[in-house]
């Protein structure tokens, strides 16, 4: 027996501007610690360090692959938990252990043929600066440094390490028009 159920309708409520803002994203820079993480720095009794990730953030991600849009991450560390988890996701635009962003971010650029009139950026203090001021759609979590979130676009309800990537993913995804599509397919 199959049951006829109704489309979902979607029940974000987006600002138009920031939706107009960021219809020409094709590449979003995410920082590690303070934003795909909580901020904390976990280390074991040898000394190893372990970092905790949430799944929801890792849908995001995910769906954003799917609607063309890629994430690229660009972070002061580098950790074996790291390069796992985005291996697992499927990114394969980052760079690690780097301070300086911004020529970081600006080689994934080239290598994807694009400028920063089309990259979205997210981060949480200081040397992520040089890429929000850059990006067409600067976003910040919360927790974020004052001068993070004086530059931002958006600034997420949810925490780092806690939803807050999902939640620029989301924007980006309905901006994108492929939204209400992945949530349908996802319902089936």
């Amino acid at each position: 027996m199959s049951l006829d159920l109704p489309p979902l309708r979607p029940v974000l409520n987006l600002d138009p501007e920031l939706l107009l803002r960021a219809q020409p994203v094709r590449v979003v820079f995410f920082d590690v610690d303070g934003v795909l993480t909580d901020g904390g720095l976990y280390f074991t009794e040898a000394g190893e360090a372990i970092k905790r990730f949430h799944t929801l953030d890792g849908h995001g991600l995910k769906l954003l692959q799917r609607a063309g849009i890629t994430p690229a991450v660009v972070t002061g560390r580098d950790s074996a938990p790291l390069r796992k988890r985005l291996e697992a996701l499927g990114v394969v635009h980052a760079r690690y252990g780097t301070e300086d962003k911004r020529p970081a971010a600006e080689s994934i650029l080239a290598e994807l043929g694009l400028d920063w009139s089309a990259a979205a950026a997210m981060g949480d203090d200081w040397p992520d600066l040089p890429m929000l001021r850059r990006a067409a759609l600067a976003c910040a979590p919360p927790t974020a440094h004052a001068e993070v979130l004086a530059l931002a676009h958006v600034v997420t309800r949810r925490l780092p390490g806690a939803g807050a990537v999902r939640e620029l993913c989301d924007l980006l995804l309905v901006a994108s028009g492929a939204y209400a599509r992945e949530l349908e397919a996802a319902a089936r």
